[in-house]
């Protein structure tokens, strides 16, 4: 019998991810739905590997987004630059940021109400 673990995912609106300080002795999930969370997790290091770091702060932007209720482009950058915070010497987690930040760019919205869906 196999056993699926997912490092990462999206649950509903939230982000459950492995605990990688708690193995190999336990498989501890742990639930994100506040991006101080997030920054946490990934400063704590419950976060490893370059692309799960990046998958990380992608999720924690977005959720940043969401919790600010506001979606311009002054206070997503100000949101990407706080997880950007989290480890600054993540190259996949700036990548990861920077391009969210500059698909929202590309996209010129107004205005992003109504798209702060997770």
């Amino acid at each position: 019998m196999t056993m699926k673990v997912v490092a990462i995912e999206r649950v509903d609106d939230h982000v459950r991810l492995i605990d990688q300080t708690k193995l190999p002795g336990e498989l501890v999930y742990h639930d994100i739905d506040d991006y101080q969370e997030m920054i946490e997790a990934i400063r704590r290091l419950e976060v490893r590997g370059a692309p799960a770091i990046g998958i990380a702060a992608s999720y924690g932007l977005a959720i940043a987004v969401k919790q600010a209720g506001a979606a311009d482009m002054a206070t997503v950058e100000r949101l990407a630059s706080e997880l950007k915070g989290a480890r600054p010497t993540a190259v996949n987690l700036f990548w990861a940021v920077d391009r969210c930040v500059a698909r929202v760019k590309a996209e010129q919205p107004g205005s992003l109400e109504g798209t702060l869906e997770m």
